[in-house]
């Protein structure tokens, strides 16, 4: 399969997680270190500027997920993760080495990045019993590419975290505000249920600076970057009314980069939700 149908986003956060080793040398493609490599000039000038970095956002984020699932994990409350448009992360094959047989983690895409992901696990012999690639529609309500379908095939007696990262910002509001009462439901079905997600708003988005950046990421992922929420507390009422009963959506850490930058900027510019439900 031609990797030109996997989004740009896909191969350069890819090879953004393996540059700042967080990855396996097999997860970074070679178009996304071309990309990778093409936007450091624009990220230095960034840093010098203090404005924010892209790669100062992905990393914050990242990071944030990863501490909160690792958390849940340890303390016992989730062992079955779903991760939706995970792309070329490597979160899905990190969390099945380090935790084995404690979890079950299922990778869910778009069929070509799915198929991509496992080619890409199995000939650098990372595939493992307790991780999957599947093919999801995360727009679906029903049907055999739908979450509901998918999460029928999990324990009903062990806890659940559903995960996206990179993918609420780019539907509009309703898509988003769907995307949430499903993945609500289907956690509800758990005796725990865990969600976390970056989330950009409108009220961390403000000023010229800002506004640049915006523009470039809309051009880089060739499409819109939507701002749904004016502030925390309005993303936290729209994960109530979607059937969490907990949602918040906190500014994640900034991350020092592999050289040594740390853009908090960047950090500030993006929030990861973590939203509960049991049953």
């Amino acid at each position: 399969m031609a990797t030109d149908r996997i989004s740009p986003t896909a191969h350069y956060t890819g090879y953004t997680w393996f540059h700042n080793g967080l990855s396996h040398p097999s997860l970074a493609t070679a178009q996304g270190r071309v990309m990778y490599h093409g936007l450091r000039p624009l990220n230095a000038v960034s840093r010098r500027l203090g404005t924010p970095t892209l790669e100062g956002v992905l990393l914050a984020r990242h990071r944030s997920i990863d501490a909160q699932l690792e958390a849940a994990i340890e303390s016992g409350a989730v062992s079955q993760v779903i991760e939706i448009a995970a792309g070329l992360s490597p979160r899905g094959w990190d969390f099945a080495r380090r935790y084995g047989d404690r979890i079950t983690y299922i990778e869910a895409d778009l069929p070509d990045m799915a198929a991509h992901k496992r080619r890409l696990l199995v000939r650098a012999h990372l595939a493992s019993a307790n991780h999957r690639v599947v093919e999801l529609d995360a727009l679906a309500e029903s049907g055999p590419r739908s979450l509901a379908q998918l999460a029928d095939s999990l324990d009903p007696t062990k806890g659940v975290a559903i995960i996206t990262e990179g993918l609420i910002n780019y539907f509009p509001t309703d898509a988003v505000l769907g995307m949430w009462r499903r993945f609500a439901t289907t956690l509800r079905r758990f005796p725990t249920g865990l969600y976390l997600s970056d989330l950009h708003l409108k009220a961390d988005n403000r000023g010229i600076g800002v506004a640049a950046f915006m523009r470039l990421l809309s051009t880089f992922v060739r499409g819109s970057v939507y701002l749904h929420f004016e502030s925390a507390q309005a993303a936290s009422r729209a994960l109530a009314d979607a059937g969490f009963e907990q949602g918040v959506a906190r500014i994640p850490d900034a991350v020092r980069s592999a050289d040594g930058s740390l853009d908090k900027r960047g950090a500030r510019m993006v929030r990861v939700v973590r939203a509960e439900t049991s049953t």
